[in-house]
């Protein structure tokens, strides 16, 4: 008699259970197959740096060899107009005062403020500047004599209409709050070439902060340390000086105390990396107390110099303070403040009154602060390029979102537009006189070589010598990095 046939015998018996079990085996062969692929064609492991508790600010090489040290941004708070600035429309003039066609829109316009009127003609006239000929309205007529200096990128995209995440997005790459600002990464990064000032300084507009305020230099979840620091030409650092009670012997003597204390805590507890950080920070803040001052002093500074940049010009108090902050931005970068945010604009005021936010009065109001902006910016981008220092900084000029071709209903102003507008950069590793990308024929849209704020940072990342793809740092359970999963670098504005 035959022996009886075991449990996994009888499954074979079972035509059911064999066919059952002979596709899933074929599937876990397939999904064992993709896995295998999958680890093959997979991306290079993150590269996160290897931070020095004691020296977390010391300089650290950058993943390929860069074509700038330094960043300069100019951020222009409130979304400055593209169509009435920088990106010329001639079928704008033509169309003035006619609707938007249902084949570009696609539906009936009503954006964040509301239905829209016509489309309106840019309110400056446009010229060809430079010897590139590049066109630019009269609104910025010093920044447009220095087109042969800029790479624009007319194809620029924001995922939101609302200032306060398009503002987030611009500054650190997610519209929601809690992520570290570009200057925070490219910090972390790299650290610091220069030991008595802070690595990343942000330099708020005279009128006071941007929507989201102190999120734009942030270091959300990144350590503390890289955070920026505010730091205005007539807003100096608080709490710098010594108390007068205090005499300049015992301040030493103070000073040397307390290390001599810290460095037996260190010892004792080398593992603490928290209070190494923390006395890093400190010992940090007490060069300050000296550089800052000396950098924030603008009175060294030529008669020729505070006049270029407009610095002496009584007439108009706040295009002073701000050509101060230029000056300073200047003053910074030669001593190798490697990260720089330069703020145009502030919203204490309200709407359109102290920012770009152009949404009933827009010719009124940007009357008023073009003027601000236009000679210090420029002034800042020559001088830099007359003291050698553009060679190896990169410039970016941006804005939240553009705004909108056409006039709101019954309003004489534009709403907003995060679906086509422009930046633009200049200097190291950039083309000069270039321009990438482009809206429809009404600047509503961009069509060609559409660009994300992913992509910005990743090319921003890439001339500092940074993989965007690999710079991360591992919290809640990922890998974050600058540009989330996104972004590809603009390989055609690099020189």
């Amino acid at each position: 008699m035959p022996p009886p046939l075991t449990p996994a015998g009888m499954r074979f018996l079972d035509r059911r259970g064999f066919l059952r079990d002979t596709g899933s085996g074929l599937g876990g062969i397939a999904l064992a197959s993709l896995f295998a692929a999958g680890r093959a064609g997979a991306a290079a492991p993150p590269i996160r740096p290897l931070i020095d508790p004691a020296r977390p600010m010391a300089p650290r090489p950058p993943h390929f060899p860069p074509r700038a040290t330094r960043v300069l941004v100019i951020f222009c708070s409130g979304a400055l107009s593209h169509v009435d600035s920088f990106d010329w429309k001639p079928e704008l003039v033509r169309r003035h005062d006619t609707p938007l066609p249902e084949s570009v829109s696609g539906e009936k316009l009503i954006t964040f403020q509301g239905e829209n009127g016509n489309l309106v003609q840019p309110q400056w006239k446009f010229r060809p500047r430079g010897q590139s000929g590049t066109m630019t309205s009269d609104l910025l007529p010093r920044l447009g004599a220095l087109a042969d200096e800029m790479c624009f990128i007319h194809s620029m995209t924001a995922k939101s209409n609302t200032h306060g995440p398009a503002e987030s997005q611009m500054a650190t790459g997610f519209t929601l709050d809690g992520f570290p600002s570009m200057g925070a990464w490219a910090t972390y990064a790299l650290g610091s070439e220069c030991d008595d000032l802070p690595a990343l300084v942000a330099i708020p507009d005279p009128r006071g902060v941007p929507q989201i305020g102190p999120r734009q230099w942030a270091s959300g979840f990144l350590p503390a340390v890289f955070q920026g620091t505010p730091l205005g030409a007539d807003r100096p650092i608080p709490n710098l000086a010594r108390p007068a009670t205090l005499g300049e012997q015992a301040d030493h003597e103070t000073r040397e105390f307390v290390r001599q204390l810290n460095d037996a805590h260190l010892a004792a507890h080398p593992g603490d990396t928290e209070l190494a950080a923390r006395i890093a920070a400190y010992e940090l803040a007490g060069r300050m107390q000296l550089s800052a001052p000396r950098i924030a002093d603008l009175s060294n500074e030529s008669a020729a110099t505070l006049t270029q940049y407009g610095a002496d010009d009584t007439a108009n108090p706040v295009k002073a303070r701000f050509a101060r902050n230029c000056i300073l931005a200047r003053r910074l970068l030669e001593q190798g403040v490697r990260f720089v945010q330069l703020f145009n604009g502030a919203y204490a005021m309200g709407e359109g009154v102290g920012n770009w936010d152009g949404h009933k009065t827009l010719v009124d109001q940007y009357s008023v602060h073009a003027p601000v902006l236009d000679q210090p910016a420029a002034a800042l981008l020559s001088d830099l390029k007359q003291r050698g220092l553009l060679s190896d900084t990169l410039v970016v000029f941006v804005t939240e979102f553009g705004r909108m071709p056409t006039f709101q209903q019954g309003a004489s102003g534009r709403d907003h537009n995060p679906a086509g507008f422009t930046v633009w950069l200049s200097g190291a590793g950039v083309k000069r006189a270039h321009h990438h990308g482009a809206t429809d024929e009404f600047g509503y849209r961009a069509v060609e070589n559409v660009c994300t704020i992913y992509d910005l940072h990743a090319t921003i990342l890439h001339l500092l010598g940074l993989d965007h793809t690999r710079l991360s740092f591992y919290h809640n359970g990922l890998e974050r990095r600058l540009t989330d999963v996104h972004g590809h670098v603009i390989d055609s504005v690099l020189a």
